[in-house]
C-alpha cells in the first residue's frame, strides 16, 4: 500500500512517500474487532504463513503459530503482516528509487526506530480501518513493537504479546550487533552504501554479519547437541587438516547460512535493523525507569521467555513483568525451559504452543461475548 503522506521519523528526517507491504489471513469481522498484528523480527518479512501458489516452497516464517487451527487461529482471527520500512521484501528501503535523486537510497535512505515502524503500522491500520487491535503480537524484535505499541497507541490494542524479547539490548548484544555492522562496512564491495550501482552485493561482510549473528541465536547446549566437536567428512583416522579450512561441523553449518543470508538479504538493510535494535529503549524518555515508560499501557499483557535464550534472557521479559505489575496492569508470563536458545520462539514446543493457543482462546472467548469489555 502506497502512502503520499510524509512520514517523520525519529531522527527528524522523513520519507516524503513510502510503500508498505503486508499480508492477511482469514476474514476481518463486522466490527473490526478481531484483528491481530503480527510483527516480524530481523530478517522476516510480511510473510507470515503459508505459502504462495507459485512459490510453494516458501513457507511463512511463523507458519507453525498462524493459521487455521493453529495458536493464532485464522479461522477465528484476521491477522496482518507487515514488512517495515527499510526492508529489502517490498517495503519502501534503500535498493529503492530516492525520488530526490532518482537513484537508490542506498546508505542516504534514513535510520529508522522501532517507533517509527510502529507509527506507519498504525497509518496502515486508519487506512483498514482497524480502530482498536484484538492483540499486536511479536517475537524477539516484532516483541519490541508490540511494546511500543503498547507505549505509543494503549487505546488502539486490547492484548499485547511480547515473546523472546527485551525493554532494551544489553551492552553485549549492542556489541554483536556493531561486529556485525562493521563485518559489512568494511567489504570493499560495499561502496559505501551504493553498491547497487556497482552491480555488487557485499556477500563477505553479509556472511560474516549473519555468522556472528546466528551464534547468539543458539544455545551452547542446543549447538553441542546438534555439532559437538564432530569433524565434517573426518577420515578413517580423524585426523585435523591443519589448514584454515572448515574442519568442524559448527563452522559449515555457520559457513553454510552466511552464505544462504547474502543469497536474498540486503546489506543495507542488515544495518538499519540492527540500528534500530541498538536505539530501543523506551524507559530512555523516563530517565531509565520502565514503571514509568509502561505508565500509560491499558492493553493486558501476555510475555513469554526461553530458559536457554542467552540474547534476551529470561531476566529482561522479568523487567517488563516487574514493571507492568508496579503499574497494576494485567500481565500473564511465561519461562519455558527449552533447549534451543534465542530461536525458541520460531520453533515447535508444545507448552510454548499451548499457553499461546490458551491465551487466544481467551482473547476469542472474551469477543463471543454478546455485551462484552475488551481488556
Amino acid at each position: 500500500m502506497h502512502f503520499a503522506e510524509p512520514l517523520r521519523l525519529q531522527s527528524g528526517a522523513q520519507l516524503a512517500d513510502y510503500t508498505l507491504m503486508y499480508e492477511t489471513y482469514g476474514t476481518l469481522n463486522a466490527d473490526k474487532s478481531n484483528a491481530v498484528l503480527v510483527c516480524h523480527a530481523l530478517n522476516a518479512s510480511h510473510h507470515v504463513a503459508g505459502v504462495y501458489a507459485d512459490d510453494p516452497k516458501k513457507v511463512g516464517w511463523w507458519d507453525n503459530m498462524v493459521g487455521p487451527g493453529k495458536p493464532l487461529d485464522t479461522d477465528r482471527f484476521f491477522v496482518i503482516g507487515v514488512n517495515n520500512l527499510g526492508s529489502c521484501f517490498g517495503s519502501t528501503g534503500p535498493m529503492h528509487l530516492n525520488p530526490a535523486t532518482g537513484k537508490p537510497y542506498g546508505a542516504a535512505f534514513p535510520v529508522v526506530t522501532v517507533e517509527d515502524w510502529v507509527a506507519a503500522q498504525a497509518r496502515l491500520a486508519d487506512v483498514l480501518g482497524i480502530a482498536c487491535f484484538a492483540a499486536v503480537m511479536g517475537g524477539s524484535l516484532g516483541g519490541m513493537q508490540a511494546l511500543a505499541w503498547a507505549i505509543m497507541y494503549p487505546s488502539r490494542l486490547r492484548h499485547c504479546v511480547v515473546i523472546a524479547s527485551t525493554p532494551k539490548l544489553t551492552a553485549q548484544n549492542i556489541a554483536f550487533n556493531d561486529v556485525a555492522r562493521q563485518a559489512i562496512l568494511s567489504d570493499p564491495d560495499y561502496h559505501g552504501g551504493d553498491f547497487y550501482e556497482h552491480g555488487v552485493v557485499p556477500k563477505n561482510g553479509l556472511r560474516v554479519a549473519r555468522m556472528v549473528g546466528h551464534i547468539t541465536y543458539l544455545s551452547d547446549d542446543d549447538m553441542a547437541e546438534k555439532f559437538g566437536r564432530k569433524l565434517r567428512n573426518a577420515a578413517a583416522d580423524n585426523a585435523y587438516k591443519f589448514d584454515f579450512g572448515i574442519d568442524f561441523e559448527i563452522e559449515s553449518y555457520l559457513r553454510y547460512q552466511g552464505d544462504k543470508f547474502s543469497e536474498y538479504f540486503d546489506a543495507n538493510t542488515y544495518l538499519l535493523i540492527t540500528k534500530a535494535l541498538d536505539y530501543f529503549d523506551p524507559a530512555r524518555a523516563c530517565d531509565g525507569d520502565l514503571t514509568l515508560a509502561l505508565a500509560g499501557t491499558e492493553a493486558e499483557f501476555f510475555v513469554a521467555s526461553f530458559s536457554t535464550d542467552w540474547r534476551f534472557s529470561p531476566e529482561r521479559s522479568r523487567e517488563i513483568v516487574a514493571a507492568l505489575a508496579c503499574n497494576r496492569r494485567n500481565v500473564t508470563y511465561a519461562e519455558i525451559d527449552a533447549p534451543h536458545g534465542h530461536d525458541a520462539f520460531l520453533l515447535e514446543d508444545a507448552r510454548y504452543m499451548n499457553m499461546v493457543r490458551a491465551w487466544y482462546q481467551r482473547i476469542w472467548d472474551r469477543l463471543k461475548q454478546p455485551t462484552r469489555e475488551h481488556a
